[in-house]
């Protein structure tokens, strides 16, 4: 019998240009009587309705090339130039060069010698987190090893356990991406680890400091893995401890980089996989490493991958003094 849903399904194939012959041989084996199957398929065809989703089908189309045609040429003047091949490494970037040249420019870069001032480069360690914190209880995601997207599906991972014993299994992992507390789980470490925030200096040079948007938290050991994906604001990676290798790619690459869903690649940023993602062959893929006392700024809508490459403590933030609302104008969160 032929419902509701296969009507739906002949009309998404119609209005996406799929061929009469390919509805009717899937149709078919799925036990629908061939008959049948070509009448719904040409009563279909007919209907004004199916006629006015293929215009605005078309029109989209027409859209969608032309936005991906400016992507393209700021692309090709990215590979032209080598803007997107290698970042910037700033010394005690100034205010007015910050927002100047990396800001408004949409161009990410590497500050040092802004966290000099900071207690928790001196302080904070393994050591210093387990004696002083230790009893308190953090929220953390563990079990990532369970599930390919484990980021997109970071709510299936959560969980609480006492500090000493996170920090005792950082300590005891020589690599691993299974937990991490990341920012997805500040809601409840910011209150439950309040006094580090006293060890963190405000950046008042870029941040905003009467922002209540102070900071993220991410702990982790080696090995922890973010896949590719984009932000919806402008970001600072400030890097207290250890170090993480960061690959970035500009947002004019986003038409090659299979992103499927919201803001997430189905591109494995481990290992680019060129027979699966063929598309990715002429993307550049900036690499390099963040190291402590380093801060990355990393624009919106650039593309990352991070992983740590030793046990690592990391604040985010996004309380800049200009206007960092990106967001508010985003709506791509289904499939894509």
């Amino acid at each position: 019998m032929i419902n509701d849903l296969w009507r739906s399904w002949i009309a998404e194939n119609l209005i996406l240009g799929n061929s009469s012959e390919s509805m009717l041989s899937a149709m078919v084996s799925n036990g629908i009587p061939e008959a049948n199957a070509i009448l719904e398929i040409e009563a279909a065809k007919s209907s004004p309705y199916i006629q006015g989703g293929k215009m605005v089908a078309e029109r989209t189309q027409t859209r969608l090339k032309k936005c991906n045609w400016f992507m393209d040429v700021q692309r090709n003047l990215n590979h032209q130039s080598g803007r997107d091949k290698q970042i910037d490494k700033r010394y005690q970037l100034t205010r007015e060069e910050f927002y100047r040249d990396y800001y408004f420019a949409n161009k990410p870069v590497l500050i040092s010698g802004m966290l000099e001032d900071w207690s928790a480069l001196k302080k904070w360690s393994l050591s210093y987190f387990k004696e002083q914190y230790g009893d308190r209880v953090v929220h953390i995601q563990t079990g990532r090893d369970k599930d390919a997207a484990y980021e997109i599906e970071q709510n299936n991972f959560r969980s609480t356990m006492p500090l000493l014993k996170y920090i005792e299994q950082i300590e005891a992992a020589e690599s691993s991406n299974d937990f991490y507390m990341t920012a997805n789980n500040t809601s409840g470490n910011r209150e439950a680890l309040k006094e580090l925030w006293d060890d963190v200096g405000e950046l008042s040079e870029y941040l905003n400091p009467e922002s209540s948007d102070d900071g993220f938290l991410w702990i982790g050991p080696a090995g922890t893995r973010t896949p590719f994906h984009h932000d919806l604001t402008n970001n600072f990676m400030a890097q207290i401890i250890g170090a993480k290798k960061i690959k970035l790619i500009a947002p004019c690459e986003s038409s090659y980089v299979y992103n499927h869903l919201h803001c997430y690649s189905l591109v494995d940023g481990a290992a680019i996989d060129l027979s699966q993602f063929p598309l990715m062959k002429d993307v550049t893929v900036m690499e390099f490493e963040l190291n402590a006392g380093e801060i990355l700024f990393l624009p919106v809508g650039w593309w990352h991958y991070v992983e740590g490459l030793s046990p690592s403590v990391t604040m985010s933030f996004i309380n800049f003094q200009q206007p960092n609302n990106a967001s508010q104008f985003y709506s791509t969160y289904g499939p894509i």
